[in-house]
Formats: structure tokens, sequence, C-alpha cells
């Protein structure tokens, strides 16, 4: 079936319990299909891995918004006022050579190496986390447990104090959620208080920095930020912000959505819980697996066609604002032997859950140090945990791009209760 604009389809809600059968549906009927978002917002959308995998790395596409303006200010994602969408210009949404000067700058503070260096720090606040758990009360793993983890550490990194870490998620949330929806705050209100609070955290850093008697040997992120700024003026005060902004949130949504995520397909599939508690072996793989199954970020962010593409009989026109379902891609049948089984075990695990090409997450060793140490440490201490509601209560955020839970009750021992 050949996609059209003037037959869209329509994807399942953020807060659908279950997706999958629609995504396997879709790849069914086609590779790419037009799907229009309640705010009309029409995407060219991809659902199998094959392709998905090549549109996530086509030079033919830019990630510079400024390619779909008009139509991302008709849909509200954008307001039009250069201060308030100044968020916008940030890693993700950038080509070389831009994209590649500011990734130079933080990839050295998210290595492999700068990772294991952290881990006896995560495994400190995991350790910390858990011990302030009653295991004979329902506990929720995201508000107690995976959000604090996630914020703790992305904030260690980026040099941010993590005290308000409450506030932090209610920005991120409104500012991932489908324009429209039913938030504490408007998405134009939670960029400006991450504007607010990123200028003057800079401002006082700056001033600290200009007095220190030395400078530190692995500064953090924003330390760097400013340390490069103040050597060749090659960043912005606007682009520092943005950037910052940037890694703040994706530091910790898709960190506290692959930990829930992870947990309740364990809880669901308790064969797999089992093996993985006796075999912490495992949870390398598992982690992939967890990232696969069923992952933090459900659809990638948008990329727009330099100029006409053809997929399999389909034109996606030069303009066309184009998507990739990652959790439909990494549910294809097609690549992933038996994709509706979870299985901790599974190896090897070519997911798309990091993306693919130059804009792949520049986290990838620090999310899998996270989740390998989230989940161990958990495990080790509460080998047995079990859901704490029915599994219908469960309730997910209504996002267009994250898959997350709005929150995950958890009895961490039941047996003792």
């Amino acid at each position: 079936m050949t996609a059209s604009p003037d037959n869209p389809v329509l994807l399942p809600d953020g807060s659908t319990p279950d997706p999958y059968p629609r995504y396997a549906d879709l790849r069914e009927t086609g590779e790419v299909h037009v799907v229009q978002e309640p705010t009309g917002l029409c995407r060219w959308t991809f659902v199998g891995h094959e392709h998905g995998r090549r549109m996530l790395a086509d030079p033919r596409l830019t990630k510079d918004p400024r390619a779909a303006w008009d139509e991302l200010a008709a849909a509200g994602y954008v307001t039009g006022d250069p201060h308030t969408d100044q968020h916008m210009f940030h890693l993700l949404n950038t080509d070389p050579p831009d994209h590649t000067r500011l990734r130079a700058m933080v990839q050295g503070s998210f290595s492999t190496g700068r990772a294991a260096a952290l881990r006896p720090r995560v495994v400190r606040t995991v350790r910390e986390l858990l011990d302030g758990l009653d295991p004979h009360r329902p506990v929720d793993l995201i508000a107690e447990y995976a959000l604090p983890l996630a914020v703790r550490v992305i904030g260690e990194i980026l040099g941010v104090p993590t005290e308000n870490f409450d506030e932090y998620h209610a920005w991120a949330s409104a500012g991932l959620a489908v324009p429209g929806a039913a938030t504490t705050m408007s998405r134009a209100e939670a960029y400006t208080r991450m504007c607010g609070f990123f200028t003057d955290l800079i401002s006082r850093r700056r001033a600290e920095l200009r007095t220190a008697a030395e400078v530190p040997a692995e500064p953090d992120v924003l330390t760097g930020l400013l340390l490069a700024q103040e050597a060749d003026g090659a960043l912005t005060e606007d682009e520092m912000t943005a950037l910052l902004i940037f890694l703040l949130n994706t530091g910790q949504e898709p960190t506290v959505s692959m930990v829930a995520n992870g947990m309740l397909a364990l809880l669901r599939h308790p064969e797999q819980l089992d093996l993985l508690a006796r075999d912490p072996g495992l949870l390398p793989t598992a982690v992939d697996e967890f990232l696969r199954y069923d992952g933090p970020v459900a659809l990638s962010t948008l990329r727009v066609a330099r100029e006409d593409i053809e997929v399999d009989g389909t034109v996606v026109p030069k303009g066309g604002i184009v998507s990739v379902i990652m959790n439909s891609a990494d549910r294809d049948e097609r690549r992933f032997a038996d994709p509706d089984r979870l299985d901790v075990t599974r190896s090897p695990n070519p997911h798309l859950a990091f993306g693919h090409g130059i804009h792949r997450c520049v986290g990838v060793p620090l999310a899998r140090l996270v989740g390998e140490i989230a989940f161990g440490e958990l495990l080790a201490r509460h080998p047995r945990p079990a859901l704490a509601c029915a599994p219908g209560e469960l309730r997910w955020r209504s996002t267009r791009v994250m898959r997350s839970l709005a929150a995950l009750p958890v009895l961490l021992a039941p047996g003792d209760t």
C-alpha cells in the first residue's frame, strides 16, 4: 500500500498500554506510513528495522527544525519567538559541521572510560536509594528509585545541583508532551523555566571559575563548556543553554523509562526475572533486551527530507517530516526471532533504542552502566519483587516520543508482608 497524506493513519496514543499489535499491523501493510498527530502535524513514518535504520543515518534528511518551521509552529511545537524557541537548536537538532562541533565538546564526558570511572559513585547512589525503600510496603520504583537515580547521575556529569529533581522532571515531562496535552505547565513555560534556570547557573559558574585557583582535571560538562567558550569562543550562550537543557532531559527521561519498562517486563515474565536474579552475568544482554522489548524512546525525533526520497514505491517528498517508530522496528519479525518474547539472553541484539548514525545517543556507555547497576543491585537485594497493583491499573504517560509509565508500584519482598 502506498502512503499518502490524503489517507493518514493514526498511531496508538502514548497512554496505550500495548501499542505493539498496532505496530505489527502497520508493518504488515507497508514500510512507510503517513501519520497524522492530533496536533495536525503529519510525519512520514517508518515502521520496519531495515528501512528505519537507514533513515536514521540517511544524509538526504536534515535534523534542522527550520526546514519544517511553519509546520512545527502550526502544530504548537514552536512559538515563533526566537528567545523562547532557542531550546530547539541543540545537539540532536543540528547537522554537520555544527553537530560535529557540539558533539566533540561533550563526547569525552560520556565516554566508556568516564562511565567506568563513575561506577563506584553510581553503585553508592543506588545502594543509598535502596536503603531508603521499605520492602514491606508498596514503593513506586519511578518516584523513589529510577527518577532520583537518573537525575543524580546526570546532574553530577553536567555539574547541575540535583536537590530539586522533582522540578526538573516536571519541566522535562511538560517539554516532551504533545502540544495541547493536559500537563502541569505548557511546553513554552517549561522551556522558559529551564532556560532561566540554566542562564542563572551559567552566570554563577562562570564567576566561580574566573576566581578559582585551578581548573579541575576532569571538569563536569558545564565547566568544560565554559572553558571552551573562554578559550576560543566556539560556543554561543544560546547554544550552551540549549545543549544543557537537552542533556538534562535526555539524561533523565530515557533512563527512568529504561529502568521502569525493564522491571515491568521482568515482572510480567517471572521465568526471565528468576533467570536474571540467579545469574547477574546476564545483566549486559538483559539491559539491551529491555531496550529492544519495550524501549524508552518509542518514536525518533524528526528529520526533514532535503529532496524526494523513494522507498519501496512510496516517495517521501522534499520537505516531508520523517520519523522512525523505534519500538516497532525493534519488534520486526524480519530482524528478530520471536520478537514479542522477552529473552534476557538474546545476542546479538541490534536494536535501535539508541538510534543510529551520527546522531546515535552520546550517552550509550553511561546508560548501559546505570541500567546494569540499577537492575543488578535491586535484584541482588530483592530477587522476587512483585507488582503491587492489578496490571490494568498501570497508567502510561501521554507523550508522543517517550514510552513511559506514570508510576510503577512494586512490593520488593512480597512474601514478607
